[in-house]
């Protein structure tokens, strides 16, 4: 039953992360660009996540209940790895800010040109701008 639950949970990332490079390859509207982007960003996140967890019941965090032999046996055996966890939480503030940074450039390209279409804004980049000297 866990075998098929993950590979469930497999799947249905491979086909998030498919999802987002379709969006990525096929779209030509640059907000919908950034969308596909951040699913993938989440669907590597999520990825990640999955590397570091463990399928043993039950799961402990990350916190050495003491220093004795037995104690240190039976958390190895149960806890969780926290550093995928640390690099999920910098990697989520990163994909915040590169999408922020993103969102500016998509808005600043719409006040220039007067439209989010790419193929549009090739069209339009060969031509000069209005009071552009060539």
């Amino acid at each position: 039953m866990i075998g098929f639950l993950w590979s469930l949970v497999v799947i249905s990332l491979i086909t998030t992360l498919l999802i987002g490079l379709y969006g990525i390859a096929r779209r030509p509207n640059l907000v919908k660009k950034l969308i596909a982007l951040t699913i993938i960003g989440d669907t590597a996140n999520l990825l990640v996540v999955m590397l570091g967890y463990r399928l043993t019941y039950p799961t402990a965090p990350p916190i050495l209940p003491s220093l004795e032999k037995s104690a240190l046996g039976s958390f190895l055996k149960t806890a969780v790895d926290p550093l995928p966890q640390a690099l999920v939480i910098t990697a989520v503030v990163i994909g915040m800010a590169v999408n922020v940074l993103i969102a500016f450039a998509i808005v600043q390209i719409y006040r220039l040109y007067g439209t989010l279409d790419a193929r549009e804004i090739g069209v339009k980049r060969s031509s000069p701008l209005e009071g552009e000297k060539i």
